[in-house]
């Protein structure tokens, strides 16, 4: 069995022994405790599947909270004008800063600071900095055009051309060491085509499929020096629009809008019983997240009305914020439905699992926002509902409109995208076309790309990796 397998049962939980240790902060303790419950043969096969997955969570998860209070409040005073501890303090009694205990002492993300300047412009502004925006902040306008361009013709195109290069940081590299990369590349799909890999670092040891669920070019090599692994490509993005808000549309003209967009995506296929399974350890129809589909949609008829409700719910109610390393994260969609709040990829797979639960076929869709000025991982949906089939959701976008007050943008991304989108992954914690030797530093998606040695894993610590969009170019 590969060892990312092991997450399959992360949800069976930890021994309360354990938990207590994790829980304050103990992790020396608590993976003495794993070590001693793996030493014992009479434990069930499903909880040593678990413990493996914890022991490597716990070993990684500190290294993301490295503030203690002083240290967190002092790293706000460098970058915020006028700053005073109170504020620190309100902050976290809203729940907008993530912390763990650390030896029974709070310590904070690394990254909780730049995440209240992505969602907040008055703590943005005190910094210094220009805000990120709500995820889908067009700044400069093009999305504007994009969407204006869809609504009145039916769709827009795109030839995008990226690049992403990885490259081991000098720490982890040994001259003579074995590595294998794995790049992510686009995938051919709903709304993605004429695919094309121009040009690579030297001669891959595959280049996956692009039918592949998560699909890579792989690297299988010794290096002397420690040189970088690139691959450049590009591909058509082609988006169409349906129209689902508009008011009391008459059956026929449904019709003609339904038959119009299946004629369009030629890819167009029935949904299996994969689309409605649950997947341990972070699809699950737990009871909560079954209550909570039922009040949503239970006064809902059909597909569409159903996933309507679930997109309303989310894009109204969770507050973005950033994550740790999905490594580390548990119950991804019941937590993120609990505390209201998560990234793209919670609220996607929020969604994703409210819609399942609630007898709606959906699938998950991930890559990068590659747009003319920024290239970032991203996450979306696709949920299937008659008579339209596929149907394409943004809730972390939706939920961004809707911050920014802006109910005509947030109603696009039910039911649309935008052209600016690389997809490289079509299924949530698929296998790679050869699977790695080591943990993932992402068991669940890929969009940075993946790097290990022959004989030990290594992490996002361990390496960079950069993308860039080189060229975005309309198409009639």
């Amino acid at each position: 069995m590969n060892v990312n397998e092991n997450f399959n049962w992360l949800h069976v939980g930890l021994p309360e022994e354990i938990s207590r240790l994790r829980d304050w902060g103990d992790y020396p303790a608590a993976l003495r405790v794993i070590d001693r419950y793996l030493g014992d043969s009479r434990i069930p096969d499903a909880l040593r599947h678990c413990l493996l997955a914890e022991r490597e969570m716990l070993r990684r998860i500190p290294a993301e909270y490295p503030f203690d209070r002083e240290q967190a409040i002092s790293l706000v005073q460098e970058r915020m004008q006028n700053f005073q501890a109170e504020e620190f303090d309100a902050w976290e009694d809203a729940g907008r800063i993530d912390w763990i205990f650390r030896d029974g002492k709070k310590h904070y993300f690394h990254r909780f600071l730049d995440s209240l300047c992505k969602t907040d412009p008055d703590i943005a502004k005190r910094c210094g900095e220009a805000q990120l925006g709500a995820d889908g902040h067009d700044e400069n306008g093009y999305l504007k055009e994009a969407l204006e361009e869809m609504h009145q013709t039916g769709e827009t195109c795109r030839r995008i051309r990226c690049q992403i290069e990885l490259r081991l940081k000098e720490p982890a590299f040994v001259p003579g060491m074995r590595v294998r990369v794995y790049l992510p590349l686009p995938v051919r799909c709903l709304a993605q085509e004429a695919v094309r890999i121009e040009a690579h670092t030297e001669a891959p040891l595959l280049i996956a499929p692009e039918e592949q669920s998560q699909r890579t070019v792989i690297w299988d090599s010794v290096l002397s020096e420690n040189h970088p692994f690139f691959v450049r490509f590009s591909y058509l993005r082609r988006e169409r629009y349906l129209d689902l808000w508009r008011k009391d549309p008459d059956a026929k003209w449904e019709e003609r809008q339904a038959a119009h967009y299946r004629a369009s995506c030629r890819r167009m296929e029935e949904p299996g019983p994969e689309d409605l399974r649950e997947q341990a350890p972070h699809i699950l129809f737990t009871p909560f997240l079954k209550e909570l589909s039922d009040r949503l949609t239970g006064e809902q008829e059909g597909a569409l009305e159903k996933a309507r409700a679930i997109y309303q719910f989310i894009t109204g109610n969770v507050r973005y914020r950033y994550m740790r390393s999905y490594f580390g994260l548990e119950h991804i969609a019941e937590n993120g439905a609990k505390s209201l709040s998560g990234d793209c990829g919670v609220m996607a797979l929020l969604f994703l699992t409210l819609c399942r639960a609630s007898g709606i076929p959906s699938r998950w869709e991930s890559g990068w926002k590659a747009a003319p000025d920024f290239c970032g991982a991203h996450d979306w949906v696709y949920f299937y509902a008659e008579p339209y089939g596929w149907i394409p959701a943004d809730p972390s976008f939706g939920a961004g409109a809707f911050r920014e007050g802006n109910e005509g943008r947030r109603r696009h991304y039910f039911g649309n995208l935008d052209p600016f989108r690389m997809a490289a992954n079509t299924a949530f914690q698929a296998p790679f076309a050869i699977p790695m030797r080591q943990w993932r530093s992402d068991p669940y998606d890929n969009q940075v790309g993946e790097a290990e040695a022959w004989d030990t894993a290594l992490c996002y610590q361990d390496w960079e990796s950069k993308k860039e969009v080189l060229c975005c170019e309309r198409l009639d």
